[in-house]
């Protein structure tokens, strides 16, 4: 079986245009333009994007969309949000980190880590739900407010990761 093809019930299927989940074996052509096709959705998308924004960090915004986008193996949001915390003075060897942070957790405070653990339970619901300890631990870092942008804006990046990755959008043509 060459590495195109994909085994199922012991039958060798035609070849396929994955080779693992999530991963294409060529550069998708972009798709239909969201923004242009549904404008009124895209503005309702963005004034959420702002609005779940409001009172947080802008340096740990970042951190929570460049986590989402990397469990959702988003590269066009990945680039456009290290280029922006690049630009708001974020180290490299934090961006660099982000992938891992549970295991260079010296580099996160104890508030960041509790935002990328939520992070990570609520983009990958499916898996296990959000369990009351990550958010237990968060509640404790942020007041109920704080809390609830925060959610928000975990809600909003897997979106946007969503209809990046839906449409086909290519990392390095931000187009905002």
């Amino acid at each position: 079986m060459t590495t195109t093809e994909i085994k199922t019930n012991d039958r060798t299927t035609a070849p396929a245009t994955t080779v693992r989940p999530n991963t294409t074996t060529t550069t998708p052509t972009p798709r239909l333009n969201f923004a242009k096709a549904v404008p009124k959705v895209f503005r309702s998308v963005i004034g959420l994007d702002a609005a779940a924004r409001e009172g947080l960090d802008p340096t740990l915004v970042e951190l929570v969309q460049i986590r989402a986008s990397h469990l959702n193996r988003c590269a066009y949001c990945l680039h456009m949000h290290t280029t922006d915390a690049r630009k708001a003075g974020e180290s490299e060897e934090r961006l660099h980190m982000v992938a891992v942070w549970q295991e260079a957790d010296h580099f996160f405070t104890d508030r960041e880590r509790s935002a990328l653990a939520l992070t990570d339970a609520v983009t990958r619901i499916g898996d296990m739900g959000v369990p009351d300890e990550v958010y237990d631990r968060a509640a404790a870092h942020f007041d109920e407010e704080e809390l609830a942008h925060l959610l928000a804006l975990i809600f909003t990046i897997n979106t946007w990761n969503r209809i990046a990755l839906s449409t086909a959008k290519r990392a390095g043509t931000d187009e905002r």
